[in-house]
């Protein structure tokens, strides 16, 4: 490589920089746009298929499930493909999937399309983090890094309003319709602003080197506490989601779909906080932000057990706030304390990530139904502790 690399790489104010942060903020706000839509809808599915609490997250878990198994292979793949190339693909297929659940009538054929959902979209995360990794000068990689995923952020808020809004207007067929547009809309977007690739490095695709880069994370005792923190926070932080809908609207807040799509307004903070919280790291360091992002979500648990619909939207807005930004430096530190092979890490990383949310967010239905919002609430608590405890010997 040039001796003079460094300075390809994209700096804080330039064009350049500019352009490939809005290029990857509409990444990560398709994905998760597309991927979380279906969360506010879960009570209408659950009603118009006939089917429990548990069995409606399914639309949310069997997605994130192949979303997750399949990034170890796009990982793979994106090492000899490149990245935009890829990144492409996948944000197209998963508008047309997403465009194509809304026409469906059976539970069986929507599982199906949500599932493969998640195979596309399992191009684009792993993908757009070794792209920042790679790319970004590395003093603006935490700024760049929060600010994808504050594109996610953004990405789970409008996707999940805007499906609460338009189910109240022509059910559930149209909000899921109402969202693939919206990621045609940002696929168009990422193709005419991201930059391609300048310090990307093809490698031969062989499954040996692919174990041996896997082995390889795996056997980084930093990377793997970083992995057991992404399945114990985002298992957590879509189990909450997944059913305070049911909550909201059951007495005594018997709330309507467009009220309760409204409440994720909340993820705005998720945006504000996931920027912060990576500028705070040179000062504070990554360790004690991300301890900080895990007390401030064990407030909001704490809140959410009361009635009160105040208490309850104020434990939300915290919950969300210290998610996102214990998130954004987790995954900023995937790139930093891997070595080599950074977009194996990084889908290593979010397979971790997904599998929790596939797990997590199936699991605690049961809970739910058989137990109850509490006995929910204070599981959800024991994950996080456990999440602090990982963190404190990074």
């Amino acid at each position: 490589m040039p001796a003079n690399t460094a300075s390809t790489h994209l700096h804080r104010g330039s064009s350049a920089y500019r352009r490939a942060t809005l290029a990857l903020f509409c990444a990560g706000f398709a994905t998760f746009a597309l991927l979380y839509c279906v969360q506010p809808l879960l009570p209408l599915l659950a009603a118009h298929f006939s089917v429990s609490a548990a069995d409606s997250s399914l639309a949310l878990s069997l997605t994130t499930l192949s979303l997750a198994v399949c990034l170890l292979v796009a990982g793979a793949l994106a090492e000899s493909w490149g990245r935009k190339p890829v990144m492409t693909a996948a944000l197209g297929l998963a508008s047309l999937l997403g465009g194509a659940c809304a026409l469906v009538d059976s539970w069986d054929h929507l599982l199906w399309l949500r599932a493969l959902l998640g195979l596309a979209l399992s191009g684009l995360p792993a993908l757009a983090m070794a792209y920042v990794g790679e790319e970004f000068d590395p003093e603006a990689l935490p700024a760049a890094m929060g600010l994808y995923i504050g594109g996610t952020a953004l990405g789970g808020l409008l996707g999940r309003l805007l499906a609460g809004l338009l189910s109240d207007l022509g059910g559930w067929p149209l909000a899921l319709a109402g969202v693939a547009a919206m990621g045609v809309l940002a696929l168009g977007l990422f193709i005419w602003l991201l930059p391609p690739s300048r310090h990307f490095q093809a490698q031969s695709l062989s499954l040996r080197g692919l174990l041996r880069n896997f082995a390889l994370h795996l056997g980084n005792g930093e990377l793997r506490r970083l992995f057991l923190l992404a399945f114990l926070l985002m298992g957590g932080f879509v189990a909450l989601f997944n059913y305070v809908g049911f909550r909201l609207a059951a007495a005594p807040f018997s709330l309507s779909s467009s009220l309760i799509g409204l409440l994720f307004t909340v993820y705005l903070l998720g945006i504000v906080s996931a920027g912060w919280a990576g500028r705070l790291v040179p000062r504070l360091g990554a360790r004690q932000v991300m301890l900080g992002g895990i007390a401030i979500m064990l407030l909001g648990v704490a809140l959410c057990t009361t009635p009160w619909l105040s208490a309850a939207v104020t434990g939300l807005a915290l919950f969300t706030l210290g998610f996102f930004a214990a998130h954004a430096v987790a995954s900023g530190q995937v790139g930093q304390r891997a070595h080599g092979a950074k977009a194996q890490a990084s889908a290593l990383y979010l397979c971790a990530y997904y599998l929790g949310s596939s797990v997590i967010g199936y699991v605690a239905g049961y809970i739910w139904e058989h137990a109850g919002w509490l006995p929910l609430l204070a599981v959800l608590a024991v994950l996080f502790v456990l999440a602090a405890m990982s963190v404190r010997k990074l």
